[in-house]
């Protein structure tokens, strides 16, 4: 089946420059200690639940898959890009990548107890939130733990020709009032809203939240 076309754009936008992508972002969380603070959070929730595996969906490089899995977590990752893909099994040989979307897992019905969506759901029209909020919602176990990341505000970003290369995409910009009123809708109860101010290089607010299947 033909995907979206807010899917195809996605997906030939990160296969142009996955290396170059990887590169740069390599040790970015290095610099986040508030990133690193919120994933270890999830970290816990998720073994103290003992529901199963965490699913990075949208993993891009792997570099926060291999993260969670040093924080103890067993962790696969799932991302649109076969690029990407293979940069993070290259990058990390004893992880488990898989290519697939957000909105269509090739998982089995509350088969992870944590599933991790880090700036990946920035790619979807709002009005396709919902779906995706009913497929996490499909492949986490009861008491599974979902944990989202995104940048806030009204407007896209339309960001073109990244590292030289010849692609364009836009990045959307999301309230997080509004993402978490979507996650309740989708039976997954919003546990943490934490906004922090930019850092050094971004223009906006960034969000982190954290529900759980009820």
């Amino acid at each position: 089946m033909t995907p979206p076309d807010f899917l195809a754009r996605a997906r030939t936008f990160y296969d142009a420059f996955a290396a170059d992508y990887t590169d740069r972002f390599r040790d970015a969380l290095d610099a986040m200690p508030m990133d690193r603070a919120m994933l270890g959070v999830f970290a816990e929730l998720v073994r103290a639940s003992g529901t199963g595996p965490v699913a990075d969906l949208g993993c891009g490089s792997g570099r926060v898959t291999a993260y969670l899995r040093d924080l103890g977590l067993p962790v696969f990752g799932v991302d649109l890009s076969p690029a990407m893909v293979e940069v993070a099994r290259r990058d990390h040989p004893g992880l488990r990548f898989e290519v697939g979307s957000i909105l269509d897992l090739d998982l089995s019905d509350g088969s992870v107890g944590g599933a991790l969506a880090y700036y990946s759901i920035i790619h979807m029209p709002p009005d396709r939130l919902p779906e995706a909020f009913a497929e996490f919602h499909r492949v986490l176990a009861p008491g599974g733990h979902l944990m989202l990341a995104f940048q806030v505000g009204d407007e896209p970003l339309y960001l073109e020709r990244p590292l030289g290369h010849e692609v364009s995409l836009d990045f959307q910009r999301l309230r997080p009032d509004d993402v978490a009123a979507l996650l309740e809708a989708a039976g997954l109860s919003v546990r943490v809203r934490a906004v922090r101010e930019p850092d050094p290089g971004e223009s906006v607010p960034q969000a982190y939240l954290l529900a759980r299947r009820t």
